[in-house]
C-alpha cells in the first residue's frame, strides 16, 4: 500500500468521523428544537454543528482527493470559495461557542442576578447575533478573495504558500497585517467573553456542588437539574475549544520559527487545527441524554 493511499485513508477516517458526528448533532438538535422552541440553546448547537460540518467538508475534501491522486478539479474561483468559506466558518465556530457559553451562563444565573435580565425571550434574540457573526466573519475574511489562486494557474517564479489545490499569493503586507489584527482582536474579544461567562458558571456550579453535599449529608434525595448538566457540558466543550485553539497557536509559532520544513509537525498542526470541530460532537453525545438515546 502506497504512502499516499495510507495518508488518504487516515484523512478520510478522521474528517469523515467529524463530518458524520456533526451531521448527527445537527439533525437531532433540529428535531429537538422543533419539539421545544423555548430551548434556544438547541438552535445554537444546530448552528455550531452546521458550521463545523461545512468547515470540515471544505477543508477535508481537497485534502482527501489530493491524497488519493484525484486530478486538481478546483479552478481559481473554486479555490476562492473553498478557502474563503472555510475561514468564515472557522470564525463562526469561535463566535458560536462564545455565545453558547454566554447563553448557558445566563440560563443558570439566579433570578435576582443582573445576568437574568439578559435572558432570551424569543428566537429573534438568537438569530440577531448569529446574523451579526456571519457579517463580521465574512468581512474579516474578505481579503482572502484577492490572494487565493489555483495551483495550476501559478507561475513557478511566484512565491506562495500552498495548501492542497490552492495557493496564497504574496500581497500587500499592510493590508494583510490589518486583517490579521482584526482576526486576533475578534478571537481575543470572544475568548474574553468566554472566560468571564465560564468563570461565572464555574462559581455557580461550585455553589451547586456544596448544596448537593449538604443535602447528601442531610440524607435528602437530590437530582441534578438539567440546567446544571447543560452548563457542565458547555464548560467541557469550551475547554476543548480553548485547548485545541492554543495548541494550534503554539504549534504554528514553533513551525514558523524553528520547524518550517518539518513535514510531520505541519501535518500534526493541520489535525490539531480542526480537532475541536472533529471532537465536539463526540463530547456532546455522551453528555446529552437525548443525543445518547438517539445514538444507541
Amino acid at each position: 500500500m502506497s504512502l499516499s493511499l495510507v495518508k488518504g485513508t487516515i484523512i478520510l477516517t478522521i474528517f469523515g468521523l467529524g463530518i458524520l458526528g456533526n451531521i448527527f448533532i445537527f439533525l437531532n438538535y433540529v428535531h429537538m428544537f422543533k419539539e421545544n422552541k423555548k430551548k434556544f440553546i438547541y438552535l445554537l448547537y444546530t448552528h455550531l454543528a452546521f458550521t463545523n460540518t461545512i468547515m470540515l467538508l471544505l477543508k477535508g475534501t481537497p485534502k482527501i482527493l489530493a491524497a488519493f491522486g484525484v486530478e486538481n478539479f478546483l479552478k481559481d474561483i473554486g479555490c476562492m470559495i473553498f478557502v474563503y468559506l472555510e475561514r468564515v466558518t472557522r470564525g463562526l465556530s469561535i463566535c458560536t461557542t462564545c455565545l453558547l457559553t454566554l447563553v448557558q451562563a445566563i440560563t443558570i444565573s439566579p433570578r435576582d442576578s443582573a445576568w437574568r435580565k439578559l435572558k432570551l425571550q424569543s428566537v429573534r434574540h438568537i438569530l440577531s447575533p448569529l446574523l451579526f457573526f456571519w457579517i463580521l466573519n465574512s468581512s474579516i475574511s474578505i481579503n482572502l478573495l484577492y490572494y487565493i489562486k489555483n495551483v495550476r494557474s501559478m507561475n513557478i517564479s511566484q512565491t506562495s504558500q500552498c495548501d492542497g489545490y490552492c495557493c496564497f499569493l504574496p500581497g500587500n503586507l499592510i493590508m494583510r497585517w490589518i486583517f490579521l489584527a482584526l482576526m486576533v482582536l475578534r478571537d481575543a474579544v470572544f475568548q474574553g467573553i468566554m472566560a468571564v461567562a465560564s468563570g461565572y458558571m464555574e462559581f455557580h456550579l461550585h455553589k451547586h456542588h456544596q448544596r448537593v453535599l449538604y443535602l447528601q449529608r442531610s440524607k435528602f434525595a437530590y437530582k441534578t437539574p438539567p440546567e446544571v448538566k447543560a452548563a457542565q457540558c458547555v464548560l467541557f466543550l469550551m475547554l476543548c475549544f480553548l485547548f485545541f485553539y492554543w495548541a494550534e497557536c503554539v504549534l504554528s509559532l514553533l513551525i514558523n520559527s524553528f520547524l518550517e520544513n518539518n513535514f510531520m509537525m505541519v501535518n500534526i498542526q493541520e489535525y490539531v487545527r480542526f480537532g475541536y470541530e472533529i471532537l465536539s460532537p463526540f463530547i456532546l453525545i455522551p453528555k446529552d441524554k437525548n443525543l445518547a438515546q438517539w445514538w444507541h
